[in-house]
């Protein structure tokens, strides 16, 4: 359900760890790791904050409080909690890898690498160490030594696609065009999927100015990454390049579209208006530029030039004023602001300014003939850091950074450094790509008290009358609702809900059959991740009323939360998550007949087989909590739901499509119900039903759909 990244080995090592003695601290330890799982990252500071305090001669809780950090983008504070966690045990492996992590994002990247080196003496053939040392090694441009690393990661893990990507890239910066196309392709040929590789690609194309190769991989890349800005903006310089300008301002259309401020691509659609003649239009797209980058003279500059189109005369001066004031030997521009002062009747001025250009023309002339290299900013011996001589080039384009004011008119591309930063953060991250077309399905709804803010009103949709009545009988502090995206929890929400749970415990021994404080007391361990409590008390609450639907429902939801941190604990790094499907455009992937992983012939009693029939037990009791859910109230959509998640997760596709038929059947307007049984036909092989479902899942508000939609009818 979830995509982690690092979380991985913080769980493969973690459940590894010696047991500490008191039970008491390795529960709150376990509470913590809990809420790191499910990313509220906050939380699971307070947790392990409370374990320090009790014993913080451990190591363990520095490592997972490091981990919570990172992921809130304290690379500081990370590295000072590993470097405690180090102090006290200097064999936790991963301490190392996070550290390194830490260490590349404040630019420490020889630490960095210190750090991966030592994490690979233990284990050297860890793909996460070598591909961050690598990346290190990018970062401090010592290129021959990135290389030597991503080979050794190849030769440890030849279908590794991330590693051929990356060191491509670096192949490409180095100016090795052969061997980059050609990790570029290995890449394509590993997964054609894969919108990276694709993307990569195109960069070298567009280097080698092979504009309609270029096209045809940015085209890829955004069929299969849609919402991918920098796709769209090299898409659209391509074209530019081709002379085709109509499909260039789409591209720079879509950019505006997804992020409304993004300067590139305001700057490139301003400069196209101009030269279209839609020169207010022009005009919007430059102040949008300068509000968010006040300091962009070539955005400023190319303003006045369209100030003066539109006789706006008196805003075309203020903005030369501007540019004249940080580029005060940029001679056309005073014969500019001297042509608009006459226009103005402003006839002093306009000399003024024409018999300055005239002499300072004749002065840099002569500075220019003793071999000198003359910018807009001065007179200097070589040229200054942020600004190139423009003459004699012959580009379209310039690099964002490239303060040349005389190369105003320039389409902006994207700079390598940012490209390079923008390749490899997420690796850093950890994050590893997938090897086919892979989507999760929508997660599990749980009834809670808050929600992600997302952008589409789903509440109408999700009304339901029995969270409905429960909230009007106002017997809980906050009103419930049905949601599959939960909020992490600020500080302040935190605090109340550790509060709550001893008003609620108070409560509780003044009256040990006070079902709704059993309840609410559930409701704060749950939402505080702390899921064993929480069970229980749901547990509680359904011995004093059998008929309590809401607590089966969020019994069964915590316990198959138990579940997945207990599997993904306990995975191989290269294995997928299980609720993420395999879509099949052609053929069905599986069986005719339902599949399940767990119903197996009798075998000799192993550890797996022991891990297996856990889980099987497991299913079954959350199987039985929806059963009766269903069996107290058969309209209750969002049992059908999530037992239809669970009967994926089972790989029982074809049960699953029966839930997911009646939840629609008793809410039509039910979108992540036609979402998540779309994603099944298409699992199954059933193209045209699963893109029908995705559609109707789009027309109701869920926008990825028209995403998947876009790579299954072009494939």
């Amino acid at each position: 359900m979830k995509k982690i990244g690092i979380l991985f080995f913080l769980f493969c090592m973690g459940f590894s760890l010696p047991v500490q003695p008191q039970v008491n601290t390795n529960r709150v330890l376990a509470i913590g790791k809990n809420a790191l799982y499910f990313e509220d990252y906050i939380l699971s500071i307070q947790y392990f904050n409370q374990v320090i305090r009790s014993k913080p001669y451990l190591a363990e809780p520095y490592l997972y409080r490091a981990l919570a950090k990172l992921n809130l983008d304290d690379y500081r504070g990370a590295e000072e909690d590993l470097n405690l966690c180090i102090e006290r045990n200097p064999f936790l492996i991963y301490s190392y890898l996070y550290r390194g992590i830490a260490r590349q994002y404040q630019n420490n990247y020889t630490g960095a690498i210190e750090d991966y080196n030592k994490g690979l003496e233990f284990r050297p053939e860890d793909r996460q160490m070598l591909i961050n040392k690598g990346i290190a090694f990018v970062q401090k441009k010592d290129y021959d030594l990135a290389i030597t690393t991503f080979d050794l990661l190849i030769k440890y893990q030849p279908k590794y696609l991330q590693a051929y990507i990356t060191r491509g890239s670096v192949y490409a910066e180095k100016g090795d065009t052969i061997q980059a196309l050609a990790d570029f392709n290995k890449s394509i040929e590993l997964d054609k999927y894969s919108a990276p590789a694709y993307g990569q690609r195109s960069l070298i194309y567009l280097q080698q100015e092979k504009y309609p190769e270029a096209i045809v991989d940015l085209n890829e890349a955004i069929r299969l990454e849609p919402k991918q800005i920098g796709y769209y903006v090299n898409r659209g310089l391509a074209r530019y390049n081709q002379n085709d300008l109509r499909g260039a301002m789409s591209d720079f259309d879509a950019v505006v579209i997804l992020e409304p401020r993004n300067t590139v691509a305001r700057f490139n659609r301003g400069i196209l208006r101009s030269q279209v003649g839609d020169t207010q239009r022009a005009i919007e797209d430059f102040n949008v530029v300068v509000e968010n980058e006040p300091d962009n003279f070539m955005a400023i500059y190319n303003r006045a030039i369209l100030n003066e189109e539109a006789h706006n005369y008196k805003n075309a001066v203020a903005d030369l004023d501007l540019v004249l004031a940080e580029y005060p030997y940029f001679v056309p521009a005073y014969h500019f602001r001297s042509e608009i002062k006459r226009e103005m009747r402003d006839v002093k001025g306009a000399d003024a300014d024409y018999w300055y250009a005239v002499d300072l023309e004749q002065k840099l002339r002569k500075e220019k003939e003793k071999g000198k290299i003359i910018t807009g900013k001065g007179v200097f011996d070589a040229a200054p850091s942020g600004e190139t001589n423009a003459e004699n080039e012959d580009k379209k384009t310039r690099e964002k950074s490239d303060k040349d004011i005389a190369k105003f008119n320039r389409l902006v591309v994207y700079d390598k450094e940012e490209e390079i930063k923008s390749s490899y953060k997420n690796e850093i991250r950890g994050r590893v790509q997938d090897k086919q077309v892979k989507v999760d399905l929508l997660q599990q709804f749980v009834i809670t008290y808050y929600e992600k803010f997302t952008d589409i009103d789903q509440s109408t949709a999700r009304y339901d009358k029995t969270i409905s009545d429960y909230n009007a009988k106002r017997l809980l502090k906050l009103q419930l609702r049905a949601v599959n995206n939960e909020a992490s929890l600020t500080d302040q929400q935190v605090e109340y809900h550790f509060q709550s749970i001893d008003e609620y415990s108070l409560a509780i021994d003044r009256n040990s059959n006070n079902m709704d404080a059993y309840f609410g007391r559930a409701m704060d361990f749950m939402v505080l991740q702390d899921l064993t409590e929480a069970i229980d008390d749901f547990s509680k609450v359904i011995s004093l009323n059998p008929d309590f639907l809401m607590a089966y429902f969020n019994r069964a939801v915590v316990r198959l939360k138990q579940m997945e941190i207990e599997n993904y604990s306990s995975r191989d790094n290269n294995e997928t998550n299980s609720m993420t499907l395999n879509l099949q455009t052609n053929q069905s992937r599986y069986p005719q007949t339902s599949t399940n992983p767990y119903s197996r012939t009798p075998v000799e009693n192993t550890p797996q087989r022991s891990v297996d029939n856990k889980r099987m037990f497991d299913y079954e009791q959350i199987l039985m909590d929806y059963a009766t859910i269903i069996e107290l109230n058969p309209d209750f959509v969002y049992a059908y739901f999530n037992r239809g998640n669970l009967r994926c997760l089972q790989k029982d596709f074809r049960t699953a499509l029966l839930d997911y038929n009646e939840a629609i059947k008793r809410n039509p307007d039910f979108a992540d119900a036609y979402y998540n049984r779309g994603l099944t036909r298409l699992s199954l092989g059933d193209t045209n039903g699963g893109i029908t479902d995705l559609s109707k899942a789009g027309e109701l508000g869920i926008a990825d759909a028209y995403s998947i939609i876009k790579k299954m009818t072009t494939d």
